[in-house]
């Protein structure tokens, strides 16, 4: 590079001119630099062989060189802006999908009606994929009013765009209703839904009480807090129309994160976990092994009382009283002809006779109410 700015084999590096438009020319000082240096030999600096060519051809030879070198130049370096511009919309999924809708058309009243009324009629997919796509903006939009409670904001635009589909499909442009105010309810719908099942590992809303109170419990503590109250569990509880201990389970559930069962409960001591902590759900082996026993007793029992039944009492003991899908007293008292009112009677009496029966062999270890449910 020489005092000039020129490489070793003479040629200047070319510079992109600046690019204005057609009102701004005036507004540029001075003139243009040219990209073109004819100021220089190629080849050799000490000596160069004649060619048989003019030195007027020379230099235009080597002005159409640098003209293209220049211009390819240019073309290089203009690639390189291009790909710093799109880099982050291919490493943000967010940006490149902001990207894609950039160019989306939107919708004028008169025609988004149009396309309402003739999907309403046809149920043509095409249609409802442009009243579709013109409406992707605006879950964007309500999805940012949400962001801080989601944590993958286009998992949210996702749910948002499933309950827009459905606005779409249920969306009656007669009712004087624009299609966007419509599926706004629809969009905010599917969000709030999949904020409450995503929340947590475990799921904090399961009822229609739950989900009122985790959408609205904070609110209205700061409500009763702005009115000179003390949210306490009660007032909110009244406030909102709901149990008071739905209002304390959801504060617990609210207030303290997930906690895995295998993690240690005092760091001095891991290998015991909170698992340890929790009672197990199927009984003691001392107190299976005797309700294993007793059962069957109470079956010997039973099978030696139906054994000394008979006629009417025997069915009545068998399809009422010993089975699991037990007949109604109507269609036994067809069976037997006899009205319904005499069937339970005697039922009544066989399960007198039972009692007797079972408080003889067994005692008070089994109560007749809960064997016949």
């Amino acid at each position: 590079m020489d005092g000039r700015g020129q490489s070793a084999d003479g040629r200047r590096k070319a510079t992109p001119l600046p690019i204005v438009s057609d009102d701004q020319h005036d507004a540029v000082e001075g003139p243009v630099e040219p990209a073109l240096d004819t100021d220089w030999v190629e080849g050799d600096d000490t000596a160069a062989e004649p060619t048989g060519e003019t030195e007027e051809d020379e230099t235009t030879a080597e002005a159409d060189e640098d003209t293209v070198a220049a211009a390819n130049d240019t073309d290089a370096d203009s690639e390189v802006e291009l790909a710093k511009v799109a880099a982050p919309a291919s490493r943000d999924p967010y940006a490149a999908y902001m990207s894609a809708l950039r160019d989306v058309k939107r919708l004028d009243r008169e025609e988004e009606h149009e396309l309402a009324v003739e999907y309403l009629a046809t149920h043509d997919p095409k249609i409802a994929r442009t009243l579709i796509t013109a409406n992707l903006k605006l879950v964007v939009k309500l999805a940012h009013e949400y962001s801080r409670a989601a944590r993958n904001l286009l998992d949210l635009i996702q749910e948002g765009n499933v309950g827009l589909v459905q606005a779409v499909e249920k969306y009656d442009p007669h009712r004087n209703v624009k299609l966007s105010s419509y599926a706004a309810w629809w969009i905010r719908a599917y969000m709030l839904r999949y904020i409450l099942q995503n929340a947590r590992i475990v799921r904090l809303g399961t009822t229609a009480t739950q989900r009122k109170l985790f959408f609205n419990l904070r609110k209205e503590k700061a409500k009763l807090e702005r009115l000179g109250f003390v949210p306490s569990a009660e007032r909110v509880a009244l406030a909102m129309n709901v149990p008071e201990a739905e209002v304390l389970d959801m504060e617990q559930r609210m207030g303290s994160p997930d906690a895995s069962l295998d993690a240690p409960i005092d760091r001095e001591d891991p290998g015991r976990t909170r698992l340890d902590t929790i009672e197990a759900a199927n009984d003691r082996p001392d107190v299976a092994a005797e309700n294993g026993e007793f059962k069957e007793r109470l079956h010997e029992v039973l099978t030696s009382f139906g054994a000394k039944l008979k006629g009417r009492d025997r069915q009545l003991f068998d399809e009422r009283l010993m089975t699991a899908e037990p007949r109604t007293l109507q269609q036994l008292g067809d069976t037997f002809g006899i009205s319904r009112e005499r069937t339970r009677q005697l039922e009544m009496r066989l399960m007198g006779r039972l009692k007797m029966y079972l408080t003889a062999q067994l005692g008070d270890a089994v109560e007749l109410e809960r064997l016949s449910a």
